[in-house]
């Protein structure tokens, strides 16, 4: 049995659509939808509708929202580990413009009192699990350990340091096998830990080499996995450790997509990549990469974050070949 395990965020989303996003001081008419998301959430609903058998740990207030979490996870499957808290469930704001474009505030609440203690509380499940993904939505403290306890039981982690103003240590890159910035969390995590200054907006079409040194500053000794949007991805290993791969670094472009709202595409791509880090272990990393990119560009044909998240075989119908 497949398994990967996601410790992160469960947020209440409220969505409205408008044809551009609102600037300062400007009020537009729109629509209006709600629904469940969450980094963490959303990872968790892609691994598990990608087909790997998931377990979600998170926080959750004694609300709607924590009863609309529950019963989503079980009928997604999933195996829902929720510490009780005395705050509201996670929520978040989040405006879609006529090109699928989004700005999005999030208030934490229960998010932010997800403890190291009940995450190791886990361990039984964390040691059988074949991955480990966390996001930056939870408390650092809680995350560490949840990647901590997965490398000591021999299971890959995956991060996903998102969202690009979060914290995230030298002792969490640490402990991340596989990285999975996009172009503004790898531009500030560059700033952050190696003094490098790089404009998000030049990744995309950076040459290969000089890309690949900025990874290998940043992240020694693991994968790191660009996310450039509609460029797709850009993929970079240590020399010694290409993963079944026959470079070292290489770009993986992105699937055609009639996008409609790129609301959760980032966490598309993570929750379908650690599925397939489960599913195909023996598979060489450009098919992970390749099938997390199409199924994130497929998660944008759909309105939503956590109800965007197709299955396998929607996927492989959609790109033949997936």
């Amino acid at each position: 049995m497949s398994r990967v395990v996601v410790a992160g965020s469960f947020n209440v989303d409220h969505v409205w659509h408008c044809g551009n996003l609102p600037r300062p001081g400007e009020t537009l008419a729109g629509s209006y939808a709600t629904g469940p998301g969450g980094k963490g959430f959303n990872q968790a609903v892609a691994a598990a509708s990608a087909g790997a058998t998931t377990t979600f740990i998170c926080a959750l207030g004694d609300d709607e929202g924590a009863r609309l979490a529950r019963r989503l996870a079980a009928a997604h499957g999933i195996d829902l580990r929720a510490q009780d808290a005395d705050v509201a469930t996670g929520t978040a704001g989040i405006f879609v413009d006529a090109r699928g474009g989004n700005s999005i505030v999030i208030g934490p609440g229960a998010n932010a009192a997800l403890s190291q203690d009940f995450v190791a509380a886990q361990g039984k499940a964390i040691a059988a699990a074949d991955v480990v993904l966390a996001q930056l939505e939870s408390p650092v403290e809680a995350i560490v350990e949840a990647l901590r306890l997965a490398r000591a039981n021999g299971a890959h982690t995956v991060l996903n340091p998102a969202p690009a103003n979060a914290a995230c240590s030298r002792e969490l890159l640490a402990v991340a096998e596989v990285l999975t910035p996009n172009e503004t969390e790898f531009a500030s995590l560059l700033a952050r830990h190696c003094g490098d200054s790089v404009d998000a907006d030049a990744l995309a079409t950076m040459d290969g080499e000089r890309l690949h040194r900025l990874c290998r500053t940043l992240l020694p000794r693991g994968t790191l996995v660009l996310t450039l949007g509609a460029a797709g991805c850009f993929v970079s290993h240590r020399e010694d450790s290409l993963r079944g791969d026959g470079s070292a670094h290489y770009r993986c472009p992105a699937a055609e997509a009639r996008t409609v709202d790129s609301t959760g595409a980032g966490d598309a791509f993570n929750g379908a990549l650690a599925a397939s880090l489960a599913l195909s272990p023996a598979q060489p990393f450009s098919g992970h990469a390749t099938f997390a990119t199409r199924y994130a560009a497929l998660s944008t044909e759909r309105e939503g974050a956590a109800a965007s998240m197709p299955n396998a075989d929607e996927v492989a119908a959609r790109y033949p070949g997936a």
